[in-house]
């Protein structure tokens, strides 16, 4: 099986002008190893988040999130949509998590002033049954501990345009969205806008709650095992997730109800085109279904970084 190593997932551009790092053809596994979103430079708890230690820091934007890649899959093509199948995500032993850097929503409280001070927590995780972390347990303290659900918080396409940055860029071609969705077992999908797909892949988080708050989750580096497919001549409205269950249509906007109401529009359009649901009944879906629910995955305080939201409707509904 071929592997992208460690060494080759520190790119901080998205961008159709790279040269593939890996070339795979439709339906091959593949592995991608990456890097954690400060390039490891926060190992222990003593190396507090500073342009010291994490050197990214001093740019605007921060040089954070480095992506592998482009992978370079046979076959794609402007136009098409590429389908990238999450078969493995196994985290690194450890995470971590950190605050006090002048971005999150509590670092100039009047109320908590320590939370404004630079604060590193690594996170022990713990193999699980499959004798990996990628059912292991998170070990918050010696008495806290959840089970970690690790997931790809930044994966893109290369843009039309020229390039974009792995910590701001967002649009129809993925981005960093922080969607603990694009997990194992889920399908993600992403329109192309360039020969090959150019797939980059980072920034996988061990574990996150419904929402990156503060500007990091339980970061990490990690081990990808992917498989994509092409679907010719056909374009989404915006990134897209399947599970075994459900399906879920993304957007990235602002303000937060712009998000909600395009993600749920286009959830419309998807279950009608696709499904063939009534559109009457497809729209009555959105508000009476309890099994629609909206989450909000991306909600970083960062420049020009938009609200991530996903809208999920359950696929027992649509028949």
């Amino acid at each position: 099986m071929q592997r992208l190593p460690l060494d080759q997932a520190i790119g901080y551009l998205l961008s159709k002008d790279l040269p593939p790092a890996l070339g795979v053809q439709p339906g091959e596994s593949f592995i991608v190893e990456t890097e954690d979103n400060v390039e490891g430079g926060l190992r222990s708890e003593d190396r507090l988040p500073t342009v010291e230690n994490v050197p990214g820091l001093a740019y605007t934007p921060a040089r954070a999130n480095p992506v592998a890649g482009p992978i370079y899959v046979e076959g794609a093509k402007k136009g098409d949509t590429l389908a990238v199948h999450i078969d493995r995500v196994v985290p690194d032993m450890q995470g971590v998590t950190f605050f006090g850097i002048g971005i999150g929503p509590l670092d100039f409280s009047p109320k908590w002033p320590e939370l404004g001070k630079p604060f590193t927590k690594i996170i022990r995780h713990a193999n699980g049954p499959s004798g990996t972390t990628r059912d292991g347990r998170a070990l918050f303290s010696d008495k806290v501990s959840w089970d970690l659900e690790p997931f790809i918080g930044t994966i893109a396409t290369a843009p039309e345009w020229e390039a974009e940055s792995s910590v701001l860029g967002q649009g129809l071609f993925g981005g960093n969205m922080d969607v603990r969705d694009i997990k194992e077992g889920n399908t993600l999908f992403l329109n192309c806008f360039a020969e090959g797909g150019l797939l980059f892949v980072g920034d996988v988080h061990a574990s996150q709650s419904d929402t990156e708050w503060y500007a990091a989750a339980n970061e990490c580096r990690a081990e990808l095992e992917l498989r994509c497919e092409v679907i010719e001549n056909k374009q989404i409205p915006n990134p897209r997730i399947e599970t075994p269950d459900s399906i879920i249509q993304l957007c990235s906007d602002k303000p937060l109800e712009a998000a909600v109401n395009r993600a749920m529009t286009d959830l419309v359009d998807w279950i009608v085109t696709d499904y063939g649901l009534d559109v009457k009944d497809a729209y009555m879906f959105m508000s009476i279904c309890p099994d629609v629910r909206i989450r909000i995955y991306q909600m970083c305080p960062i420049g020009r970084l938009r609200f991530t939201v996903g809208a999920e409707i359950a696929k027992r509904h649509l028949v």
